[in-house]
């Protein structure tokens, strides 16, 4: 059974492209309002003139301490609450351990894990008191399996599995349901830096989705009745055969 968005009040990290931006122009057509975050200023000005008055912006930079812990209080000021929150920003490293540096490490592990982290925290009590809410997280078909050549996204997806379904679990008594969306390879630019000749075979062999099949498993499971918890959807292209 399907229920109506309309009226809900949804945010969504990593708003400007990709799956957080098709979510979001599928959450607008179903009657949502959407907090668009991201850190690029000028292309949420442009997203929101053009999607309308439904479409808010909200600048944060996920990766900067006080930046990311305002958020939400920021979003309050702005919208009069929050129905879901989608944590979709993430980045990815690819290759062999000793082909990255510390550095990239510690920025792909705090947007992909600790920023996750952080935005459930601070929206759980609000999400608590109204007794409803729902938080969904992207994660990964990458944090189903050892995908051996990319160790470091692997584990970050690995523990955001573990955080999804374990806040699952804490938020039943509140009325709040916690699932994730793990989509297999998508043409974003998460895939930057795949090798030219990896990503043309990959297109060519149908082995990419794209970001509006992630945005449709997103909205299937926002629009099921309360009594129902879709707690991970998983979404491959259907010639991705490495899983």
């Amino acid at each position: 059974m399907s229920v109506s968005l309309d009226g809900k009040i949804a945010v969504i990290t990593g708003a400007a492209s990709g799956i957080g931006l098709a979510t979001t122009e599928k959450l607008l057509a179903a009657g949502a309002t959407v907090v668009m975050v991201d850190r690029n200023e000028k292309a949420l000005d442009e997203l929101v003139a053009r999607l309308g008055p439904r479409a808010v912006a909200q600048v944060t930079d996920l990766l900067d301490f006080d930046s990311c812990n305002a958020m939400v209080p920021e979003i309050l000021q702005k919208v009069d609450h929050i129905d879901i929150l989608y944590c979709n920003a993430g980045t990815y490293i690819g290759g062999d351990l000793v082909d990255t540096d510390p550095a990239t490490i510690d920025r792909m592990l705090n947007l992909n894990v600790n920023a996750v982290m952080k935005n459930v925290h601070a929206v759980v009590p609000h999400m608590s008191e109204r007794k409803t809410g729902d938080i969904i997280v992207t994660c990964s078909i990458a944090g189903h399996f050892p995908a051996y050549w990319e160790p470091i996204y692997t584990s970050s997806k690995w523990a955001i599995t573990c955080f999804v379904q374990t806040m699952r679990r804490q938020m039943i008594p509140h009325g709040v349901r916690v699932g994730q969306v793990s989509p297999g390879p998508v043409v974003s630019a998460l895939l930057a830096d795949w090798p030219e000749e990896n990503l043309r075979k990959a297109k060519e062999a149908g082995a990419l989705i794209d970001p509006e099949e992630v945005a449709d498993a997103v909205e299937y499971m926002l629009t099921r009745k309360r009594t129902v918890t879709i707690r991970d959807m998983i979404v491959l292209p259907t010639a991705f055969d490495r899983v």
